[in-house]
């Protein structure tokens, strides 16, 4: 064949290739290399992220992680890519994303100005607001009432962080404890250490509902935050990653299986214990998924 009329050819069978390793950056770059994706995930962040009775994370965040594996291995034509699982904590959780020890963290990370400097969200799963559980018995209702009690929030979290400046805002005296994850904080106010634990509504709520007397317990309904997102965190500044997340969530927001997913973990009995938070969605949450977006603006949802 003529050199004139090979070599169209030979570009159009070049334009056909999948994109080689040599041209990927990234995450997906370092996923194509390994042959493993690694997602990070939480024992106790019921229903996000947690260990059910066999000891396998399982969990609303998870398995929209593993909507975005599905992706991935679309992207790269790597139908048996490995999964690897990595335990991470609110303390670790950023470090080891940014250290490329995990590539999604799959829980309840609240998506704020102050994070995208350090990490990228994909789209939106979950919102929330800042209250604390306390016993029914500590008469205890309101925010005011904690004047000059022992309060508990989990270490790395923004909770914590908002409940110290609360405190000194309004001159409270409160004396605000870390505690190592949100297992330990719950279990000192069920022993008395402290009077209330000041976390997101939702991790309160299957807190409670998973305890010995989940009718022992109240969460307050006035809280110190407006509505917090949630979403998957991801690298920072990767931009091709972030893009195959991004589409993967948005179209699974946005068909049947999103809301179902949601009910699922929500709204139904749930393993190992069979609890039920009770926390259909809302009209904020149904605008999440109809108008999938990564926006850490309260005022956006």
């Amino acid at each position: 064949m003529p050199l004139k009329r090979l070599l169209p050819l030979l570009v159009a069978g070049l334009a056909a290739m999948p994109a080689s390793a040599e041209e990927l950056t990234g995450t997906l770059k370092k996923i194509k290399e390994t042959g493993a994706i690694t997602l990070g995930y939480r024992d106790s962040s019921v229903p996000f992220s947690y260990l059910d009775g066999n000891q396998k994370p399982v969990g609303y965040a998870m398995d929209i992680c593993y909507k975005i594996v599905e992706a991935v291995k679309a992207k790269l034509a790597m139908p048996n890519l490995e999964v690897k699982l990595n335990p991470v904590t609110s303390a670790t959780r950023i470090p080891l994303m940014a250290n490329g020890t995990i590539d999604l963290e799959c829980g309840s990370t609240t998506n704020n100005a102050e994070r995208q400097k350090q990490v990228a969200f994909t789209n939106t799963h979950f919102l929330t607001a800042n209250r604390f559980v306390a016993k029914k018995a500590s008469n205890v209702n309101k925010f005011e009432d904690l004047k000059g009690k022992t309060v508990v929030s989990t270490s790395g979290t923004t909770n914590i962080k908002q409940i110290n400046e609360y405190n000194a805002a309004h001159k409270f005296g409160m004396t605000i404890l870390p505690a190592k994850d949100h297992a330990e904080a719950f279990l000192m106010v069920e022993t008395g250490r402290a009077v209330a634990f000041v976390m997101d509504d939702v991790l309160l709520a299957s807190l409670a509902a998973g305890s010995k007397e989940p009718d022992a317990y109240m969460i307050s309904k006035d809280a110190i935050s407006k509505p917090e997102p949630y979403g998957i965190m991801l690298r920072k500044d990767d931009a091709p990653f972030k893009k195959v997340a991004d589409e993967a969530t948005a179209a699974f927001y946005r068909s049947p299986e999103g809301p179902a997913t949601y009910d699922k973990w929500f709204t139904k009995p749930i393993p190992p214990r069979n609890i039920n938070l009770n926390l259909p969605m809302d009209a904020a949450m149904k605008k999440a998924f109809a108008q999938p977006s990564d926006s850490p603006d309260p005022a956006m949802y």
